[in-house]
């Protein structure tokens, strides 16, 4: 077979959908307060797995139901008969297991629990990827608006918040939740190890609990607003801007955490979202109130288990918990995606009229590495060996052959490929060429400059061609100047 045949007979692998039982409320937690607390005694006994996403659990310690048809003997304790099965989406299997020492990124999926069903799957409400590196003892966590224009794999571009409901409503892989984790590492450019789907009626009983036993959460708005109720809330707030001001009801700091009717609309929401999050963190990892809440974790996973849902595993938790103890606030970065790295649209979805965002690469890709790098920044000024900034990019690179010579399309993928370049097509071009040319779809700065110093290639020899439907980033033209030196 030749090199290249490979591409043409690539195929994704099977996987397997598990959900983690009683482990699940802690990584709620955890991503609600960055890295909270997990719960460990009393759970090992009651370990098990059920499916994901979001299917009914069996009870298999407390809680006692009568199965249909039988009797339990005297000294039994009854399980509840199961629910009658759904149609569920093809499995998805965990992650492999996290070594303790490498960096891992977790998607933070919020879902209003009350949008299901109605007019199909509901769309995420909140996306945020929260990341920590073990070896720095530092975190970090980056704001997606949710109406961000980008590519959802299979389904070409959409706001981003329809990623979770395509992948539920198609049955896919890892449901919802997998189809929005390719989504962001694509988008972000970053891989996504974990999720953690929470409902917002999951949230509020939660941050209720929390205020109930610790006091009411501080906040500090930026302009005055009013706070709507959601849900069952009957009471409105305002909240006016000068010094702190205090949320003692649930529904408060989740309609806080939710308010788009600001100056700075989605993102100052994105803002406040994360102001909470480190406000809740700050609750949660007290000496005093850890472990009060581990004391009163299995009686909270009863109540609010069927609302959170995760792919992180029990060992992978208690590693992070360990961590997250020893990860001081001031180490947490935060970022948003803000008007500065986006350009505004309207496009026509589902037949009618939306406004869009749509991304400015290169200055995402900033906020990108001061958040996910430790040292920070990396482009587009990044200082360094020019290979291994260009490999790092990991950029899409299509190889054309403007000569017509026989084999050189092969010849020359192997050799960039050999180069770190990672080419994903070859072909023909449609003309010839007696000078390469570079084509630039997308925003890949360090690929170029390694061609440029590699390959000696010259301004004039590069073309940029925006375009995100590309299924490349760069695009070679070999042509006569460069074909005599491929082997």
């Amino acid at each position: 077979m030749k090199n290249f045949e490979f591409l043409k007979n690539i195929k994704l692998p099977s996987l397997r959908k598990l959900s983690v039982g009683q482990m699940i409320f802690w990584v709620a937690t955890l991503a609600l307060a960055v890295f909270a607390f997990v719960f460990v005694r009393g759970l090992t006994d009651c370990w098990n797995l059920t499916e994901l996403p979001g299917g009914p659990q069996l009870a298999t310690c407390k809680n006692a139901g009568t199965a249909p048809g039988y009797t339990p003997k005297p000294g039994e304790t009854a399980i509840a008969a199961p629910p009658t099965p759904m149609p569920e989406a093809p499995a998805l299997v965990l992650p492999p297991a996290w070594d303790g020492a490498s960096r891992i990124n977790i998607l933070f999926i919020g879902i209003d629990a009350r949008d299901v069903g109605q007019d199909g799957p509901p769309r995420s409400d909140t996306l945020m990827l929260l990341t920590i590196d073990p070896i720095s003892k530092t975190a970090g966590m980056l704001s997606i608006p949710r109406d961000m224009w980008v590519n959802i794999p299979g389904f070409g571009y959409s706001r981003i918040n329809t990623a979770y409901s395509n992948g539920e409503g198609s049955k896919l892989p890892g449901g919802g939740p997998g189809l929005a984790m390719k989504t962001v590492s694509q988008f972000i450019g970053v891989p996504v190890d974990y999720y953690a789907q929470v409902d917002f009626d999951v949230f509020t009983i939660l941050v209720d609990h929390i205020i109930g036993r610790f006091g009411c959460i501080e906040v500090f708005p930026n302009e005055d607003m009013v706070l709507d109720p959601i849900g069952s809330g009957t009471d409105h707030m305002r909240l006016t801007t000068g010094g702190g001001r205090n949320l003692c009801q649930g529904w408060k700091v989740l309609a806080y955490a939710r308010n788009r009717h600001t100056s700075g609309g989605d993102f100052d929401r994105a803002a406040r979202q994360q102001e909470v999050i480190l406000a809740l963190q700050k609750k949660i990892f007290d000496p005093a109130a850890f472990p009060v809440l581990i004391k009163d974790a299995p009686a909270l996973y009863d109540e609010l288990s069927s609302g959170i849902h995760t792919n992180m595993s029990f060992e992978d938790a208690i590693k992070l918990a360990i961590l997250a103890k020893d990860i001081s606030p001031t180490a947490i970065k935060k970022g948003v995606i803000d008007t500065t790295m986006v350009t505004f649209d309207n496009v026509v979805l589902g037949g009618q009229d939306a406004s869009i965002m749509k991304p400015i690469s290169d200055k995402i890709r900033v906020l990108r590495d001061e958040i996910f790098t430790t040292t920070g920044p990396t482009s587009p000024i990044a200082q360094g060996d020019p290979v291994t900034l260009m490999r790092n990019e990991e950029a899409r690179v299509r190889i054309l052959d403007g000569t017509f010579t026989p084999g050189l399309d092969q010849r020359a993928g192997s050799f960039f490929q050999s180069q770190g370049l990672g080419v994903t097509e070859i072909g023909t071009a449609t003309e010839a060429y007696s000078q390469t040319v570079v084509i630039v779809y997308g925003p890949k700065l360090y690929t170029l400059r390694y061609l440029q110093s590699a390959l000696g290639i010259s301004a004039s020899q590069i073309r940029f061609s925006p375009d995100p439907t590309s299924t490349v980033d760069i695009e070679i033209r070999v042509g006569s100047d460069l074909a005599g030196s491929i082997p």
